[in-house]
């Protein structure tokens, strides 16, 4: 026997109960004699109540289990019942021993793990250890089954069934005590542990057993059912004391309603000889009152299970119900207005039940006055949201009515057919569409019910039809809410049936009946659409709901879906309901509603109606057309009624027959109006339909609106139908076209055309004819011709003809054109033409064009065109399509908008190409000729970058479409198409300019000896793009883009590809002053990622590396800079290039290739590599001819590889130096006419230029790294040399544009200034290694001739040019000669030969030439180029400090008698500061003080700013030297001016935000970081690497020389300024400059050797406090001066120490005055106390105060008080005295008030 499914949950309460055993033994047993005893270990005798059970095991062979509540505290869970016998414990194993306890505690997840785990073990654990918990389950499981939670619930089932599975047979002696919670359990009411519970029970019993399985225990099952139904209480199932209220009662709640399922499954599952012998249990069941109360309990889940176990009550056991009538039918039908979801399907199945069981239900209930009221209210309320489950058991009920019930007849049926209309009325039954249905369906099947019962009684059929069918139709078609789909098909189908019953009935009676209804019908129908049609302002959905119906009426659908869908719901049907599978067993009473299942059978008979109508129908329905047709003519023609034209369109569309079109032309009998041609007549006379197209349709199409030609073209093809074949209506539709239809027409028909398959099918040979194909041709011509007439038509008489030209070539059906194929290619070709034109047009003409137009249907024609294969033409128009996209704006004149549209409509054309099958490439002639004429843009035509830029962007897309292709060929194809071939490579790269040489040869990267040929930017188009670089970028732009599918390029070609950019690129950045175009070029690369990097990604670098080499080896020059420049930025490590150049035999004998690849090599050499050069070179320099000694591969060659090698410093080798040294002499003493020593280099050779400027570069390298001594004679040939070369240079100018030349005064000016340095920075040491006269013989003879060279030079050069770049090749020798003007002394300057240079407007005090040398060289400080500046401004730093003693001298003449004196600095200075101010006010006047601003390096701008901060570096040095009179005029002059003021606030516009100093390497132990304060500005002319920092530090070091020299005035400025500058300059001063100045200012104190005769001044570096103590006699007065922590800004505070003999009054004036004078004078702390001891002193020596200052000194100007007053004869300083007066307005004297004269 094996075990069995149920849907349920189960509950706690009495297991199958054994006699004389109480709850309480066990509860005893659990205590185990005695709670409080201590159990002694390894004690295994258990107590008497243990005995008991397992006297009970012997007995009955079995261990029960206990459930239920007695006096134990403890919750029952596994408990051994039987402890004594230890055999049986024994079987339990201790893992289940642990875990049968656990399932026994409170806490659901402990219970919920144990249940898992139990079921686990019950899998993995042996079946015999399985078998020994079988005996402790039952209880378990019927306890645990109905727990609380429903995890725990699952998790029960699930284990159960594992243990089914390994245990099997073994279970049925335990199956009686498990069966009942077993049932309960397949009807949780959580659906996952009923699913469980199910599966458990098929897997203990197959579907056959069950039933057995369940007789087996039936009678256990009952009673546990029973239990639940009839004596448990919420308190009785879970324990009140530790179980809330609320979940007892869901629990009991819960119990109930699967006790009742179960019993419901009990029976079902039963077999029938077995039911009897339950009968008696349940008698005993139903005659409970309580049962019977559940029908009305609260919680609809009971009630639905009790109505769920009253309907099987009825199939199973109908004897025993018709007993309990009384007690069924009121529980039943008075429950007929139930509305809860939960509870109706199984209410309104027991309803069906009880009528059909139970005949005399209706004597235990009031019908009319309890059951019907109900009912109808309802129905009324259209099922109170369950019309989907009510509805459909309507006509079962009325069909189970009985007529005693019914009577009065009429008055019932109408109340019911009323209130089921009633409930369509309703919001909710609006709003659903399932709803609405099942209303809709039970109207029409109960109305038809009710007149086949009472068909014949004329009231009836007269109240059917008239009272409710017609209202109930005439009410859907004013509300369109109503109009679902099955509602007309309901009604057509009700009148099939009637129509086939009148025709197949043999009872004459029955036919003449249904006729009669039909008859009626019918006329209450017209009467109805009538209505609705005549009117006026008919409503629009009104008239379409009266055309649908028509149509329906016309061809209704087959009724079978209906009746399908119907059968689920009509449960008494032959067939068992769907619902109830389970329930085989349930068989439906005899003799059931055999009316119902007629009705069904008579539906499914009835044939397809929708071949043939009937001729009831037939006849009136056209009658009703023909009426309604007739009326809506009338309201068209008098008042053009548009919702009549729509109703009409619509009717002929369904009912197109000759007698509809007859009505509709009326009695009009006229011909055609114009003059037809013979075929169109006749056709006219013998088709009424002809002839209302030509008399009433053709003139409503031309004169109709717009939103009304839809409906007409519809009726045109109903007109069309009417013929009799297609010749007919392409004749009619040819006519039309030639002459009647206007373009808006025929657009709307060949819509309709393409929107329907049948209404195409009609007119096929008409759109495939040559009538319309032609007149499409000509409209494209007009239309592309328009060219500005469109102005007389409006937008939309334009766009209509676009539409349809676009409709044609666009639309395809079954994969053709709509119209001919020959007229599709006409109209392309005509619109290339006009595409072709747009170049000529202007940006305006082009906006108002067709273009756009054009591209919109281009674009639908690219778009729509998928299987079919391009013609010719569209090809060339996708060519002209792309050229257009591919040029810039210039050429084409297109707006954006446009450009945009043409770039969409290519790319559908090239994507539609891509994707055609074959070998496109060698079919499309657009691939082939776009790839050439790419090629030839880039090549021939001139591109500027923005015309590349678009060139590159139209590439991109072309090629990613090329991507979608499934053919790989293709891109490798284009590629070779557009890569041009070796010799155009080659000459592109000749026609590129060659100034990209310049920095090369001035940097010794190459070396050249002969002349290059001459090409300049200036010669050729500023904008224009040398070909060479288009191309590359081009091709780099398709690789880049290609190689995304990783196809494979043969012949190397994507190598020579990135060679050739690289090439490009590296003539780009050699380029020295590139123009703007070309700057431009290199960052478009860089944005659209068109870089080394990403190409080199894709290629073989080892690859490319060889075929650089070889171009290298070949060609040198770019070639072999490009591979330095590889290494340089470590885009190729040395060891990939090794390789190539392990062979160093293979360079020689030297080509001008080899010479340039080791040239670039050279930086990246390792010593030895360079040594074996060297060593190469070295035999080669020895015993040439004078002609190999020019020679690449003679001493020219090698001894530029030799300059290579040193250049980079790893030649050390002192007498290797020396040696070549002595070959050079030696080449001097064989060929002297080699040296061009003072001569003409008009006539020297470029090979003679090029072997004097490598011998030159030989020996500036060789001064910088031989370190050992030289003999005289090699230091005379070297220094002669030099200054014959530069007399050679002097005497060249004009030939300085030759390359060669310019070098040639390069090399030379850089030995001079090589020399020029050795000497400036010999010491003591090494003046001891050099021969005995030199430095004498240098200083006086050759420093001095180069000095009187240069410095003439510079002033001729700077004469002839304004402004020299000075990275331009042309100014190149500028930089070694300026840089070797700085070392010129003083004397020499100041011995100059300049020519005179005067001013008349100067004052004469200084020297005729010291003004000639200002006047000359202060001018220079504007001239924009950096190197000229940085010399002037060294030449004439040497010379400030000898001017101010000539201001000095004529100090006297400066009298007290000028009101406020001034005095200015050298005139020539200060003419140049005003003019730079002036400059620099339109360079940064517009920036806020305190934003920085940064210079970019050697721009204009950065001249300007670095003049204007020299100048007044040379300034505030003229005022350093100055004596502190003097300082006072100047800088009352200075204040005047406001001079300093703006160089403040520019200061801080340049000085940097954080100034800290570059290098970054700072010892860790120096803990103050450099910066720009505390380092000195090395301001270098050849040095350019720190030119981003020269302006930033230059800055800081004038401020830092303003707050020094000048205190007074900054602090009087900085006391001036607005708030926010005053807080910058605060900030930064106090951060970076003040303890700097605080630092230098102590330690000069310190370090001071001034001495004051009776003072002492000693300082104090931490506390920054300088004290100085005066002694005259016994007076003592110690002076304390504390520097504050933003100084010089802040005010110094003077405060006393000791003071001995002065008065207080005294005391307190002297600090004022010392406290005044380090105020406002512009000088050093000791400066100012000397000045106030000569004010002290002088007034010890009995000189009076001014009385006005009180001071005996003054303050700024250091006068004594001279101007006397006649009257109180007091004396006063002339400068106190001016001020007294003029801010005073009075001329009187200060202390006696006269008049003062």
């Amino acid at each position: 026997m094996s075990p069995l499914p149920v849907r349920g949950t189960g509950s706690c309460g009495p297991a199958v109960s054994t006699s004389g055993l109480q709850t309480e033994s066990a509860a005893a047993s659990a205590t185990m004699g005695g709670k409080n005893k201590q159990r002694t270990k390894g004690n295994l005798r258990p107590s008497n109540s243990g005995r008991a059970a397992e006297l009970l095991a012997k007995e009955q062979g079995t261990v029960p289990g206990f459930i239920g509540f007695g006096t134990s505290h403890s919750d029952l869970g596994y408990v051994p019942a039987i402890q004594g016998a230890e055999e049986i414990d024994s079987l339990v194993d201790s893992d289940f021993r642990m875990v049968l306890r656990k399932l026994s505690k409170k806490d659901v997840t402990t219970k919920l793990k144990a249940m898992q785990e139990f079921g686990t073990m019950c899998t993995d654990r042996d079946t015999e250890i399985v078998k020994g918990v079988l005996p402790y389950w039952p209880r378990i499981f019927c306890k645990i089954s109905l727990d609380h939670d429903r995890r725990v619930r699952e998790a029960t089932q699930q284990a159960f069934e594992k243990l089914i599975l390994k245990v099997k047979k073994h279970l049925a002696p335990y199956l009686k005590s498990l069966m009942g919670y077993w049932l309960m359990a397949q009807c949780d009411t959580y659906v996952p542990a009923a699913l469980a519970a199910k599966d458990a029970f098929e897997a203990a019993f197959p579907p056959s057993k069950q039933p057995e399985a369940i007789a087996f225990c039936k009678d256990e099952i009952t009673s546990v059912l029973q239990d639940h139904l009839l004596k448990e209480t919420p308190d009785t199932l879970s324990d009140p004391q530790t179980v809330p209220e609320e979940e007892r009662e869901a629990k009991f709640h819960r119990v109930v309603t699967c006790s009742l399922l179960a019993l419901k499954k009990l029976l079902c599952l039963l077999p029938d000889n077995e039911l009897d012998s339950l009968e008696e249990k349940f008698k005993s069941l139903l005659s409970q009152n309580k049962f019977w109360k559940y029908g009305k309990h609260s919680i609809p889940q009971i009630r639905s299970a009790y109505f769920e176990l009253v309907s099987a009550l009825c199939q199973r056991i109908p004897q025993l119900m018709k007993e309990e009538a009384s007690k069924v039918s009121p529980s039943v039908l008075l429950s007929i207005d139930d509305s809860d979801p939960i509870v109706c399907p199984a209410l309104w199945e027991a309803v069906l039940y009880t009528l059909t069981t139970i005949e005399d239900c209706w004597l235990h209930v009031n019908a009319k006055k309890s059951v019907f009221p109900k009912l109808l209210t309802v129905v009324r309320e259209g099922g109170r949201g369950l019309a989907t489950v009510i509805y459909p058991y309507l006509l079962p009920f009325i069909s189970k009515l009985p007529q005693s019930i019914t009577d009065p007849k009429l008055d019932f049926f109408k109340n019911f057919l009323t209130s089921v209309v009633a409930g369509l009325s309703t919001e909710r039954l609006k709003t659903s569409f399932s709803e609405c249905s099942a209303v809709i369906s039970a109207f029409f099947e109960c109305l038809r019910f009710i007149m086949q019962q009472n068909l014949g009684e004329e009231e009836i059929e007269q109240m059917l039809v008239n009272d409710q069918l017609i209202p109930f139709i005439d009410t859907v078609l004013r509300d369109p809410g109503l109009q679902h789909e099955p509602l007309f098909d309901h009604l057509a189908e009700i009148l099939t049936s009637w129509e086939a019953k009148a025709d197949v009935e043999k009872d004459d009676k029955m036919a003449y009946d249904l006729e009669s209804v039909l008859f009626n019908f019918w006329k209450r129908l017209s009467e109805i659409c009538v209505e609705k049609i005549n009117e006026p302002e008919a409503d629009v959905k009104c008239v379409l709901s009266v055309s649908n119906l028509l149509q329906v009426l016309q061809k209704p659908k087959s009724p079978l879906k209906s009746i399908k869908k119907k059968n689920s719901k009509v449960r008494f049907a032959d067939e068992v309901p769907e619902s109830n599978k389970e329930n085989e067993k349930c068989v439906s009473s005899e003799g059931e509603n055999s009316e119902v299942s007629e009705l069904m059978r008579e539906s499914l008979l009835t044939p397809n109606s929708s071949a043939i109508l009937s001729p009831l129908r037939k006849k009136p329905l056209e009658d009703l057309v023909c009426k309604l047709a007739e009326m809506s003519i009338n309201y068209i023609k008098e008042q053009k009624s548009e919702q009549h034209l729509q109703f009409l369109s619509t009717l002929l569309d369904s009912f197109s027959s000759s007698q509809v079109f007859k009505v509709l032309l009326g009695n009009e009998k006229e011909s055609i109006v114009k003059a037809k041609p013979l075929e169109i007549t006749r056709l006219a006379q013998k088709n009424p339909a002809v002839q209302f197209l030509y008399h009433k349709l053709v003139g409503w199409l031309n004169e109709g609106q717009k939103k009304d030609a839809g409906f007409l073209v519809d009726i045109l093809y109903s007109a069309l139908r009417c013929c009799d074949s297609d010749m007919e209506r392409k004749d009619v539709l040819d006519d039309l076209t030639e002459e009647d239809l206007k373009w808006n027409s025929i657009l709307q028909v060949i819509e309709k055309a393409c929107s329907s398959s049948v209404k195409h099918a009609l007119v096929t040979p008409w759109l495939k004819g040559n009538v319309l194909g032609e007149k499409l041709v000509t409209l494209a011509d007009c239309l592309c011709n328009k060219e500005l007439e469109s102005t007389v038509s409006s937008e939309s008489y334009f766009l209509e003809r676009w539409t349809l030209l676009s409709l044609v070539l666009s639309q395809h059906v079954k994969n053709d054109y709509v119209i001919g194929e020959i007229y599709v290619e006409r109209i392309i070709v005509k619109l290339h033409e006009t595409l072709s034109k747009t170049k000529k047009l202007s940006e305006v003409e082009n906006s108002d064009s067709t273009v756009s137009f054009i591209c919109d249907v281009i674009y639908n024609y690219f778009s729509s065109a998928k299987g079919c294969l391009l013609m010719p033409s569209s090809e060339d128009l996708l060519l002209t399509l792309f050229q257009l996209c591919a040029e810039s704006k210039e050429q084409t004149h297109l707006p954006d908008f446009l450009i945009c549209k043409l770039k969409n409509t290519w790319l559908s054309g090239v994507s539609l190409l891509v994707h055609q099958t074959g070998s496109t490439y060698k079919q499309s002639t657009f691939l082939r000729l776009s790839a050439l004429w790419l090629k030839n843009q880039v090549q021939s035509s001139s591109l500027d970058n923005t015309s590349l830029q678009v060139l590159l962007s139209a590439v991109e897309d072309l090629l990613n479409t090329f991507l979608e292709s499934e053919d790989t060929c293709l891109l490798e194809v284009y590629i070779a198409s557009v890569m041009p071939n070796s010799n155009e490579w080659e000459k592109m790269r000749h026609s590129l300019p060659i100034q990209w040489l310049h920095r090369p040869l001035l940097e010794g990267r190459l070396s050249l000896n002969y002349e290059c040929f001459k090409t300049d930017f200036q010669e050729q188009d500023t904008k224009t793009l040398p070909s060479h670089l288009c191309t590359s970028a081009l091709l780099s732009k398709i690789i880049l883009v290609a190689l995304k599918k990783k196809i494979v390029l043969d012949n190397n070609v994507l190598e020579k590809i990135i060679a050739e950019l690289l090439y490009s690129l590296q003539w780009c950045e050699e380029l020295d002053n590139p123009p703007i175009f070309l700057t431009g070029f290199c960052e478009m690369l860089q944005k659209m990622s068109i870089t080394y990097d990403n190409l080199c990604a894709l290629g073989n670098t080892s690859n490319l590396l060889h075929l650089l080499f070889n171009r290298s080896r070949e060609n040198g020059t770019l070639w072999s800079l490009i591979i330095a420049k590889l290494i340089l930025s470590r885009s190729i490590s040395s060891d990939e290039v090794k390789p190539h150049y392990k062979r160093k035999e293979s360079f020689f004998p030297l080509t001008e290739g080899n010479l340039h690849t080791i040239q670039s090599l050279c930086p990246f050499l390792s010593k030895e590599e360079k040594k074996e050069f060297s060593a190469q070179c070295i035999p080669a320099l020895l015993g040439w001819t004078k002609e190999d000694l020019c020679g690449t591969n003679g001493g020219f060659g090698h001894l530029a590889i030799f300059n290579s090698c040193l250049q980079t410093r790893s030649i050390d080798d002192g007498e290797l130096l020396h040696g070549i040294l002595k070959i050079i002499i030696s080449w001097k003493k064989e060929h002297e006419d080699i040296f061009l020593f003072s001569c003409n280099l008009s006539e020297a050779s470029p090979e003679v230029l090029g072997v004097n400027i490598e011998i030159i570069r030989f020996l500036s390298l060789f001064l910088k790294y031989c370190s050992s001594p030289l003999a005289e004679s090699e230091w005379d040939f070297i220094m002669c040399s030099m200054l014959a070369w530069l007399e050679t240079t002097n005497e060249n100018q004009a030939l300085f544009s030759v390359p060669l030349i310019q070098l040639f005064a390069c090399v030379s000016c850089d030995l001079a200034c090589d020399l020029s340095a050795f000497f400036d920075s010999a010491t003591q040491d090494t003046v001891g290694n050099l021969p005995a006269n030199l430095i004498s013989e240098w200083k006086e003879f050759f420093s001095q001739g180069i000095h009187s060279l240069f410095l003439p030079l510079l002033v001729t050069f700077t004469g002839e040019n304004k402004d020299m770049s000075e990275t331009s090749f042309q100014n190149a020798m500028l930089k070694p000669m300026c840089e070797t003007l700085t070392y010129i002394s003083k004397d020499q300057l100041l011995s100059h030969k300049l020519p005179k240079r005067l001013d008349a407007g100067q004052k004469p005090n200084l020297p005729e030439y010291l003004q000639t040398l200002l006047n000359t060289l202060a001018p220079l400080l504007l001239f924009r180029a950096r190197p000229v500046q940085i010399a002037v401004y060294h030449m004439l730093y040497k010379l400030m400090p000898e001017l101010p003693q000539y201001d000095q001298d004529n100090l006297k003449s400066y009298g007290d008698e000028e009101e406020e004196p001034a005095l200015s600095p050298p005139v020539a200075l200060m003419s140049v500061l005003t003019t730079q101010e002036d400059l620099l006010e339109n360079v940064l006047g517009c920036i806020p003080v305190g934003q920085i601003v940064t210079i970019k390096p050697l721009s204009e701008d950065f001249c300007y700013v670095l003049g204007y901060l020299l100048t007044w570096k040379l300034i505030l040095t003229f005022f350093k030297a100055a004596s502190s009179q003097l300082r006072a005029l100047y800088s009352m002059y200075l204040r005047k001016t406001k001079s300093l003021n703006k160089l403040l606030y520019h200061l801080f516009r340049l000085m940097p935000e954080n100034p800290t100093y570059g290098e970054t390497a700072i010892e860790v132990s120096n803990k103050d970081p450099k910066t720009f304060f505390t380092e000195e500005l090395q301001l270098s002319i050849r040095e350019t690497s720190t030119l981003p920092y020269h302006i930033p530090h230059l800055a800081c070091s004038v401020y830092h020389m303003t707050l020094k020299d000048l205190p007074a005035m900054v602090r009087l400025w900085w006391n001036s300024s607005e708030k926010r500058v005053f807080n910058i300059v605060d900030r930064f001063t106090s951060k970076y400059v003040s303890s700097v100045l605080s630092f230098q200012e102590i330690s000069s104190v310190q370090t001071s050797t001034q001495l004051f005769n009776g003072m002492t001044v000693k300082a104090r570096a931490t506390t920054r406090e300088v004290m100085a103590t005066y002694t005259i006699e016994d007076i003592v007065i110690e002076l304390i001066i504390q520097l504050p922590s933003n100084y010089p800004l802040g005010s110094i505070t003077v405060e006393s120490g000791k003071r001995v003999g002065v008065a207080v009054q005294q005391w307190r004036n002297w600090m004022l005055q010392l406290s005044t004078y380090l105020t406002h004078q512009n000088g050093s702390i000791m400066e100012g106390l000397a000045l106030w001891k000569n004010n002290v002193d002088k007034r010890f020596e009995g000189v009076e105060d001014c009385m006005i200052c009180f001071s005996v000194i003054h303050g700024f100007n250091y006068s004594l008080p001279k101007k006397a007053c006649r009257t109180c004869k007091k004396k006063f300083h002339s400068a106190c005295l001016y001020k007294w007066f003029t801010s005073s307005n009075k001329s009187t004297c200060p202390l006696c008030r006269e008049t003062f004269f």
